[in-house]
């Protein structure tokens, strides 16, 4: 854990992002940046011990922000809803002004994703296996460029970065199984793919929140570009059967092209860079249920 360190958050108070700040926060001086358009978001940010920063990052204007972090954990991001080029002069150009900004870091973790990869079928995906064009393609195609703009400006100042691909993370926060816990509850179909089964490797939010700290303190030059997940592999198929269990709801599958290929990251790299998780799949989906639906009495599967 890191301690008396200056650290800035981009990103603060999304999903992945907030944990982590909130988490250093406690022995660190955190700046944790967000458009915070709303005020709860950033009582939120100072409850949490983190100093609040509007910051919107297409706009590339980063005078509020000083120069003297010593790590950067930036999760910031277009998530591609609207024209291409906006995505990716978020994503990518303004992601490269930022670590230029910040290039006096100790370490710059940049948070790209697993939907870069292009599908290879029925086997993990390593960190050299081609991109691809999923189906968020200016979303995916925007973190390509990111990773190739940030790592040109890294090694051409030296600055120590690592990237994350970040595969399926979840917790009381949300994530992909939360949304798909929703899905449960309500009778609705969980769309997948049909070349089953659908694995991924989901990591919860207390071992993400060790593998981002983690990130931050192995960023070297050249960039280390690792996979983000968990330790275990699981389908969606098993994972979403089990939580049907907890919660005395069977999941309605429909099987679909139109729907995203199964993001399977290879981990061997993971393991001896930022080391394994702790918290299994089921432990995790559990604690998730009983902090997200506290009103759900869960009962013990017979898969358990």
């Amino acid at each position: 854990m890191l301690d008396g360190e200056k650290i800035l958050i981009t990103g603060a108070t999304g999903k992945i992002a907030f944990p982590i700040a909130r988490a250093l926060a406690r022995d660190n001086e955190v700046w944790g940046a967000a458009r915070l358009r709303d005020q709860a978001d950033r009582d939120r940010l100072i409850e949490a011990g983190v100093v609040p920063v509007a910051l919107d990052i297409s706009t590339g204007d980063f005078s509020s922000l000083p120069g003297d972090f010593s790590y950067v954990f930036h999760a910031a991001v277009d998530p591609g809803a609207g024209e291409w080029t906006r995505c990716v002069e978020t994503n990518a150009q303004r992601s490269g002004d930022l670590l230029y900004h910040c290039r006096a870091a100790k370490g710059f973790v940049f948070c790209s994703t697993g939907s870069v990869y292009g599908y290879q079928g029925q086997r993990p995906l390593t960190e050299s296996d081609p991109p691809g064009v999923p189906l968020r393609a200016n979303y995916s195609f925007s973190k390509v460029a990111a990773e190739a703009v940030c790592t040109w400006i890294a090694r051409q100042y030296r600055i120590p970065l690592t990237i994350i691909r970040i595969c399926s993370s979840y917790g009381p926060q949300g994530g992909a199984p939360a949304d798909r816990l929703d899905a449960i509850l309500a009778r609705r179909p969980i769309r997948l793919h049909p070349d089953r089964p659908n694995n991924y490797n989901p990591v919860y939010e207390d071992d993400y929140v060790a593998l981002g700290i983690r990130a931050m303190e192995v960023a070297d030059t050249p960039p280390v570009t690792v996979n983000w997940a968990g330790s275990e592999t699981v389908s969606v198929e098993e994972y979403c059967t089990y939580m049907g269990e907890l919660v005395g709801v069977e999941p309605i599958f429909e099987y679909t092209a139109e729907a995203h290929t199964p993001l399977w990251p290879d981990v061997t790299h993971m393991h001896d860079v930022l080391g394994h998780t702790t918290v299994g799949w089921r432990d995790g989906l559990r604690r998730m249920i009983e902090a997200r639906h506290p009103e759900l009495t869960l009962s013990q599967p017979d898969s358990q």
